[in-house]
């Protein structure tokens, strides 16, 4: 059980904070549990006040932990491996790396070839419990597999995916969230130059685009199927969607895409 176990995020940015957000609004998750470590801890003090262990000792946080959370950047990584690794034992602790870019391979020529390691991605939806986080792992059993789900399905939904993915999956789950509210503002500002104020016009949006997901979600839709049921003959739906088609809508789209992932292959 994922409440039974310690776990140490060490280097608790953004993402981090995401993740302990989550786990704190879990179910029989105790927050004496969890310790974040970071450089400055000043800005982790209202964890402190939870009862999160707060602290900028990763050799004596990732000692205690069951689980140990990379959420350090990509060039942090092997620092932080060899800072922590003489008090690793491979029969006790999972360590989970956050970081794009970094393969398990290069994560083992800093640790004990038998230590059991996961690369997950997550988003920063794991704040509200919503993240899609994907995971790839080496020397796991099927039960410590279940674990680390079970940790992440905590903050989301998880899917395994095969390692040379995770980088694409980067680029679709973590990068795909900015993209999506990068179009969220841009229909809010249409919706301001159509007559709306800013407030109205974002809880409408904010409101279809969750519509729309949980339809996709619900229905087990293809995005086009549902299009179709909205597109009218002569209608003001499709007039729009020609629109955006011939302004380059998708292209865009996917040129974004394509660019990101080619961002993360260059390193």
């Amino acid at each position: 059980m994922i409440t039974d176990k310690k776990i140490a995020i060490i280097g608790c940015g953004n993402l981090g904070t995401s993740i302990a957000n989550g786990l704190l609004e879990t179910q029989g998750f105790v927050a004496k549990n969890l310790t974040l470590t970071k450089r400055s801890i000043s800005s982790l003090s209202s964890y402190s006040q939870l009862g999160v262990t707060i602290s900028s000792d990763n050799i004596t946080a990732a000692q205690e932990a069951d689980l140990v959370i990379l959420g350090v950047k990509p060039y942090n990584v092997t620092p932080i491996l060899n800072e922590i690794k003489e008090v690793l034992n491979p029969r006790k602790q999972i360590i989970i790396s956050l970081a794009t870019g970094i393969s398990l391979e290069e994560m083992y020529k800093t640790l004990d070839p038998r230590t059991v390691c996961f690369r997950a991605m997550p988003n920063i939806a794991a704040d509200i419990q919503e993240s899609i986080t994907c995971i790839c792992q080496q020397n796991a059993n099927a039960e410590q597999i279940a674990l680390i789900e079970k940790l992440f399905n905590s903050i989301g939904f998880t899917q395994t995916i095969d390692e040379n993915l995770m980088e694409a999956a980067t680029v679709l789950g973590a990068c795909g969230i900015a993209y999506v509210l990068r179009f969220m503002r841009a229909m809010i500002q249409g919706g301001i130059q159509i007559g709306f104020d800013s407030v109205t016009a974002s809880k409408i949006v904010n409101q279809t685009v969750k519509g729309a997901a949980e339809l996709m979600i619900q229905k087990n839709m293809h995005p086009e199927a549902a299009i179709d049921k909205v597109t009218t003959p002569k209608g003001c739906t499709i007039v729009g969607l020609n629109e955006m088609e011939h302004q380059g809508f998708s292209s865009a789209m996917v040129r974004g895409v394509i660019a990101s992932y080619e961002k993360i292959e260059k390193h």
